[in-house]
């Protein structure tokens, strides 16, 4: 059987967290996974080749010249706590003397669907060689928020347990809902194998869910810190937050004719701003390419058009593609012989 994953570099960890992250909405989860990368100096030590996880959709350029098909990166990467040169076993999540080393997984991009089972595996294969026993995901939360405004941070977790332990680092959980992608898949393969682990998601307002957002990530990374007992250096991500925050301002200011932007911004504003806004932003290529994916399968089984729809209101772009759906019943209502 073809061996997925390429360590580079032997390593022993003592106790680890394993921590895994992909694109999504706001790309919350990838900017918070590779800001604690760079914030901890973690190493490269393996790599999992996504070759028969990806379809090429692309093609890359460089001086003019078309390069073979390109896969997407998904690497590998450790940090050891100095901490736990000296400590003894760990305790539960934020106990005081809880002292883990890191594992921490990120990918350029999310596979087809029909492979992310397989691909969550895979990667919990990893994870269970070095005895972790505990995960962390990271997702973004959209919700009637506005942009200057603290978010909040919320957890869903495999177990009761951990739910209440997370809920004292002011986190608010998530009673019901779903977690879209492999940043939500990846929890429930792990609650499967019998792994203990918590999703953190970070709030972002609706109208700017094609953005990248670094306060929904640095509010994420400030639970985190407090949850695992760690020291991270936040300063750079705290300027992201407000740079991006006072560009925001603008762009509103400039679409809303100069309103006072203090005033609240009411259910036809939000539509007007997001539209206004994705004409500045694109969506990540993995979420055309599920697009794609779906408006096929919908194609062949009507059924499928409540997935279809529930991805493109997910992204807020079911008008760019109305009449593509639209299109699809019509396709249906057409006799046989024609």
């Amino acid at each position: 059987m073809k061996n997925f994953i390429k360590i580079t570099k032997k390593i022993k960890l003592k106790n680890p967290i394993f921590i895994a992250a992909w694109p999504g909405m706001g790309n919350v989860a990838i900017k918070t996974a590779d800001y604690l990368i760079e914030a901890l100096s973690a190493v490269e030590f393996a790599d999992l080749d996504t070759g028969d996880l990806f379809y090429p959709d692309q093609a890359w350029i460089s001086e003019g010249v078309v390069e073979i098909p390109r896969f997407p990166e998904a690497k590998f990467y450790y940090w050891k706590n100095p901490a736990t040169k000296s400590s003894g076993s760990a305790k539960d999540f934020g106990g005081k003397t809880q002292d883990n080393d890191l594992i921490i997984f990120i990918s350029e991009a999310q596979p087809v669907s029909e492979k992310g089972y397989f691909y969550a595996n895979k990667i919990m294969e990893l994870a269970e060689s070095f005895k972790s026993q505990k995960l962390f995901t990271f997702a973004a939360m959209p919700m009637p928020v506005e942009h200057n405004q603290v978010p909040q941070v919320w957890a869903a977790a495999t177990d009761k347990a951990l739910s209440l332990q997370v809920r004292k680092f002011n986190a608010k959980i998530m009673d019901t809902g779903q977690i879209s992608g492999l940043n939500g898949l990846l929890l429930a393969v792990a609650k499967e194998r019998g792994q203990a682990g918590i999703c953190l998601l970070g709030e972002i307002p609706l109208y700017t869910i094609q953005i990248d957002n670094p306060r929904a990530s640095l509010a994420i990374l400030e639970v985190l810190s407090r949850v695992l007992n760690i020291s991270i250096n936040l300063e750079d991500l705290k300027n992201q937050a407000r740079l991006q925050a006072e560009e925001i301002d603008r762009l509103i200011d400039y679409f809303r004719g100069g309103l006072e932007p203090k005033e609240p911004i009411g259910e036809d504003e939000i539509e007007r701003i997001k539209k206004s806004l994705q004409a500045f932003t694109k969506l990540p290529n993995s979420v055309k390419l599920q697009i794609e994916k779906l408006f096929e399968a919908t194609k062949k089984d009507i059924s499928k058009a409540q997935e279809l729809k529930k991805e493109l209101d997910k992204w807020s772009i079911y008008k760019e593609y109305e009449d593509r759906f639209l299109d699809l019943f019509k396709d249906k209502e057409k006799p046989e012989n024609q």
